[in-house]
């Protein structure tokens, strides 16, 4: 009987690891399919001339740089909160879509700055983002660690790094490249604390939102790497 009991565990145990497994399969295929739109969106917007017409419009202006930061910013909650609570699987497509999209818009000034001024700029960013989002992912994976204590600390770090910005653009102040290092470690922070809830935490039917958590981690890194080796000499 309890040999039976125990067989009947083992294989419970086994389904339940080869069902997690499918799930961070799709998780990593959503966020594939999130990276390789956003570059497609990108490429649409540098071929179109939107990119040129909005870099235009912002520089020097602050009123459009607040505008465009407080509209990622509505977009990004919305739509993280309809792919973690939506029921339809459309509807968390549309949520990850509507993210993808925004981060192309709120990229395009900077990437077109970097490809004018600053050439390799943008390939030296892109390995240097995808080879630490491999480590730190690989981290989690080989020690099973979960990150789950980061949570209070990235919130507090989020909310100083977001009053620093707003204070920077109102007061016209740089952000010296400290700020760009720290950022990056505060991107590291966050890939370890997404890739460790989805590793043991999230719903297996949220594998979207998995996606979009770490898609937004992942963009954040690449967006001040990009800042760093565009401010050297």
């Amino acid at each position: 009987m309890s040999g039976n009991l125990f067989s009947m565990e083992g294989e419970r145990a086994f389904y339940a690891e080869q069902s997690r497994a499918k799930f961070l399969n799709k998780v990593y295929l959503n966020l594939l399919g999130a990276i390789a739109a956003f570059v497609a969106v990108e490429v649409m917007f540098f071929k179109s001339g939107f990119a040129v017409k909005l870099t235009q419009m912002l520089m020097g202006s602050q009123a459009g740089w607040l505008l465009l930061m407080g509209g990622f910013m509505i977009v990004g909650w919305l739509a993280t909160n309809m792919a973690h609570t939506a029921e339809s699987l459309m509807s968390q497509y549309l949520a990850l879509g509507a993210y993808v999209l925004a981060e192309s818009v709120i990229f395009a000034p900077i990437l077109l700055i970097a490809d004018l001024n600053f050439p390799g700029a943008i390939a030296s960013a892109s390995y240097v983002t995808i080879a630490g989002f491999i480590a730190l992912t690989y981290v989690v994976f080989i020690t099973g660690k979960d990150f789950s204590f980061l949570r209070g600390i990235l919130v507090w770090g989020f909310f100083c790094a977001l009053g620093a910005i707003i204070a920077s653009v109102i007061f016209g102040f740089a952000m010296g490249t400290w700020f760009s290092v720290l950022m990056v470690a505060f991107a590291g922070a966050a890939i370890l604390y997404d890739t460790s809830n989805i590793l043991h935490h999230y719903p297996e039917d949220r594998a979207v939102g998995a996606a979009l958590q770490l898609f937004a981690s992942v963009a954040l890194m690449f967006w001040y790497v990009l800042r760093l080796f565009m401010s050297r000499d």
